[in-house]
C-alpha cells in the first residue's frame, strides 16, 4: 500500500490538530460549567454548626440503602419533588448515633411532612438509633400537618407527636392489589406464553388471570398480616394504647371522624396518636422553649441531618486501612450485565465482589440485599461471586432488607449466615418464563408473517409469529430444570435436603418470623447486626466497616456531588394535579419497568413481583 501523499498528510495533521483543540475546549468549558454550578450551589465555607440545637430529621422522598444513579442537569433543571428525592438509610442512622453523643445537639426533631416511601422494614433499623438517642435522655418532638402511615409509624416514637388543628393521622393497613391483564392481552389479540415451576409462583397470574388466585389470596394475606401485626404492635407500644387501638381506629374511623365533628385533628387527638394539636406557629414556639435557642429568623435552631452527618462523617480519602468488613449493597431488579446504582447488573455486581474480596484488608463480607429478584442468570453470576469469596476464607453474611425474595433469596442462600430485618419478606423460591407473541393483533391489521428457515427452530424466537411447538417444550423443560437447580442451591446453602427446600418452594413468600422458624434465613436484626457477626466470624475485635461502590472517575465524583448536594436543598414543589397524576400512572409506569427488566438471555426469571409492595 502506497504512502499518502503529502499534501495529504499535511492537511490530516492539521485536522487532528483541530480535532484535539476542539475537544480540549469543550473539556475546559464543560470543567468551567461544573466549576461554576458547584460555586453558585454548593461552594464556599462550609457554616459552622449551632452550639445549640436540634437534630432535624425533615426526611424528604424515598428511604433507600442505595441511591439511584442521577442526571446532574436534570436534578438542576427539575423542581425537586418527594418523588425523585431519595435519602440514604445510612444517613439517617448515622446522623441520629452522632447526635446522641454530641453536647452541642439537645434534642430531636421529626418533621416528615415531605417523606414519602419509608416501609417497616426501615423503619424498625432507624428505631434503633432513636432508642440510643432516647438513653442519652433528650427528648425528641415529631410535628407534622397529616401524618401517612409510613411518617406515622416513625413519628409515633417521639415524646411528644404534634398535628396541626386541621390535621390528623391516615392509617389504612397494609394491601397487595396488581392490575390483571387476561381479558385486554385478549382484546388486543395479545399472547403471552407463560411457563412456571412452582405452583404458588405468582408473578405470571397477571398475564393468565383476571384476578388473584385464591392460593395467592391466602399466602398474600398471611404475610401482610404479619406486617400489618407488626405495626400495630409497634404504635400501640410506643403510644402506650391498648391491644387493638389501632384497628378499631382504622375500621370504624367513619363513624369516630362523625362523632368529633368531622374534626380528623380531634379524632387522632382523642384516640390517643398524638398528643397536641398546635398551628404552625404555636409548634415553633414549643420548638423553641424545647431547644432553648432560635436562629436570627425566630425560628427554633435546628441541623438538617443530611448537612449535621456530612459534616461529623470522618473524612474518607479512599479505601480505609487496617482490618475491615466490606459492606455491598444490592438494591433493585437483577438484570444481565452491567447497571447503574438502584439496579442489580449480573456483571457489576459480580466484579464488585470479586474486586472486594481481592482487596487488602477485607477479612469479611456482608451483602446487604433489598430485591425481589429478576434474571436467573444474572443471580447466577452473582452467586459464583459468592461461592467464590468463601473459597477464599472470607465470612459471608446477608443482611436482608425489606425485601430478600426469587433471585433476591438465589444470591443470599449461600451465605454463611443469612440475617432479616423482623418485617422482612423473603422465599419465593420459584421460576418462571413469559414470551410474547402479536401475530393474531398483527393479522387483524392485515399483516401476515410467512417465510423460510434452515431448521425446525429457526425463528422461533420471532413476536410475530406463533410459539413453536418445539420451543415450548424446550421452555417448559427449562423451567423444570431451572427450578430444580433453585431448590438444589437453597438445600446446599442451607444444609437441608431437597425433601425439606420442597415444602418451603413452589413460590411461596415468607415472613421473616416463618422463615427463621423453617431455617430460611438464621436470626432477625438490623445491618449493624449482620456486620458484627460478620466481623465475629472473622475473629475481628476492632475493624472498620467500608461501604464499597464501585469505582468512579473524578468526573463522576464531581457529578454524583453536585447530584446529591443540589438534590439535597429541600426545596419540595409538588402540585396537587402532578400528585394525582403521579398516582394515577403509578401502575402502568411499573408495569412497564417490569417488562423492561426482562432482559434474561434464556427468558428465565427468579422474581416475585408482589414482593415489592412490602419495600
Amino acid at each position: 500500500m502506497s504512502k499518502p501523499s503529502l499534501l495529504r498528510r499535511f492537511f490530516s495533521g492539521i485536522w487532528r490538530g483541530l480535532t484535539r483543540i476542539r475537544l480540549a475546549i469543550s473539556n475546559i468549558l464543560f470543567l468551567a460549567m461544573i466549576a461554576f454550578i458547584y460555586f453558585v450551589y454548593i461552594g464556599g465555607a462550609p457554616e459552622p454548626l449551632p452550639e445549640k440545637a436540634a437534630l432535624l430529621l425533615n426526611i424528604g422522598g424515598t428511604v433507600v440503602d442505595q441511591k439511584s444513579e442521577i442526571n446532574p442537569l436534570q436534578a438542576l433543571l427539575e423542581a425537586p419533588s418527594p418523588e425523585n428525592h431519595e435519602v440514604l438509610l445510612r444517613d439517617i442512622i448515622e446522623a441520629i448515633d452522632y447526635a446522641a453523643e454530641d453536647p452541642a445537639i439537645n434534642s430531636l426533631v421529626m418533621e416528615l411532612d415531605s417523606l414519602g416511601r419509608l416501609g417497616i422494614s426501615k423503619t424498625q433499623e432507624i428505631v434503633d438509633a432513636l432508642q440510643n438517642f432516647r438513653e442519652s435522655g433528650k427528648p425528641m418532638v415529631a410535628i407534622g400537618d397529616y401524618y401517612t402511615q409510613d411518617q406515622y409509624l416513625l413519628a409515633s416514637h417521639a415524646d411528644t407527636v404534634i398535628a396541626h388543628p386541621l390535621g390528623g393521622v391516615a392509617l389504612e393497613g397494609y394491601s397487595s392489589y396488581q392490575n390483571y391483564f387476561r381479558e385486554a392481552l385478549k382484546k388486543i389479540s395479545v399472547n403471552v406464553h407463560v411457563f412456571r415451576a412452582g405452583d404458588q409462583k405468582s408473578a405470571v397470574e397477571p398475564f393468565m388471570r383476571d384476578d388473584m388466585s385464591p392460593a395467592q389470596k391466602e399466602l398474600t394475606s398471611r404475610w401482610l398480616n404479619n406486617l400489618w401485626g407488626q405495626y400495630t404492635t409497634i404504635v400501640e407500644t410506643q403510644r402506650t394504647l391498648k391491644p387493638g387501638a389501632v384497628d378499631n381506629y382504622v375500621n370504624n374511623f367513619a363513624q369516630m371522624l362523625q362523632n368529633h365533628g368531622g374534626d380528623a385533628a380531634q379524632t387522632a387527638l382523642q384516640s390517643g396518636l398524638v398528643d397536641r394539636l398546635l398551628t404552625r406557629s404555636e409548634g415553633n414556639d414549643y420548638l423553641v422553649e424545647v431547644v432553648g435557642a432560635s436562629d436570627d429568623d425566630g425560628l427554633y435552631e435546628a441541623v438538617v441531618f443530611e448537612r449535621y452527618v456530612a459534616r461529623k462523617r470522618p473524612l474518607s480519602l479512599g479505601t480505609p486501612d487496617g482490618d475491615r468488613v466490606a459492606v455491598i449493597t444490592a438494591v433493585g431488579t437483577i438484570m444481565p450485565g452491567k447497571q447503574p446504582p438502584g439496579s442489580i447488573g449480573g456483571d457489576s455486581l459480580a466484579q464488585l465482589i470479586r474486586g472486594t474480596v481481592d482487596a487488602d484488608g477485607v477479612k469479611a463480607i456482608v451483602l446487604r440485599i433489598n430485591s425481589g429478584g429478576g434474571s436467573m442468570f444474572a443471580s447466577e453470576v452473582i452467586r459464583e461471586q459468592m461461592l467464590y469469596a468463601k473459597s477464599m476464607g472470607l465470612p459471608v453474611v446477608v443482611s436482608m432488607g425489606a425485601v430478600a425474595a426469587s433471585g433476591g433469596y438465589y444470591i443470599a442462600a449461600d451465605a454463611d449466615e443469612i440475617w432479616a430485618t423482623p418485617s422482612t419478606i423473603t422465599g419465593s423460591i420459584g421460576v418462571f418464563a413469559a414470551f410474547p407473541t402479536f401475530e393474531e393483533l398483527l393479522q387483524r391489521v392485515g399483516i401476515s408473517t410467512d417465510g423460510v428457515g434452515t431448521t425446525a427452530l429457526a425463528g422461533s424466537m420471532r413476536a410475530d409469529r406463533p410459539l413453536n411447538p418445539q420451543l415450548v417444550d424446550a421452555l417448559t423443560s427449562g423451567v423444570k430444570f431451572a427450578y430444580k437447580s433453585f431448590v438444589q442451591i437453597v438445600a446446599q446453602g442451607r444444609d437441608m435436603t431437597v425433601a425439606e427446600v420442597d415444602p418451603l418452594a413452589e413460590g411461596r413468600v415468607w415472613s421473616a418470623a416463618d422463615a427463621l422458624k423453617t431455617g430460611l434465613v438464621d436470626n432477625l436484626g438490623s445491618l449493624d447486626d449482620a456486620i458484627a457477626a460478620a466481623a465475629t466470624r472473622a475473629g475481628l475485635e476492632k475493624y472498620k466497616v467500608h461501604y464499597v461502590e464501585r469505582p468512579l472517575s473524578p468526573r463522576d465524583m464531581v457529578l454524583k456531588k453536585l447530584a446529591n448536594s443540589v438534590g439535597s436543598l429541600h426545596m419540595f414543589t409538588r402540585s396537587a394535579a402532578s400528585s394525582a397524576l403521579s398516582g394515577l400512572l403509578g401502575p402502568m409506569r411499573e408495569a412497564a419497568q417490569e417488562l423492561g427488566a426482562m432482559q434474561d438471555p434464556g427468558y428465565l426469571y427468579v422474581r416475585c413481583v408482589a414482593c415489592s409492595l412490602a419495600h
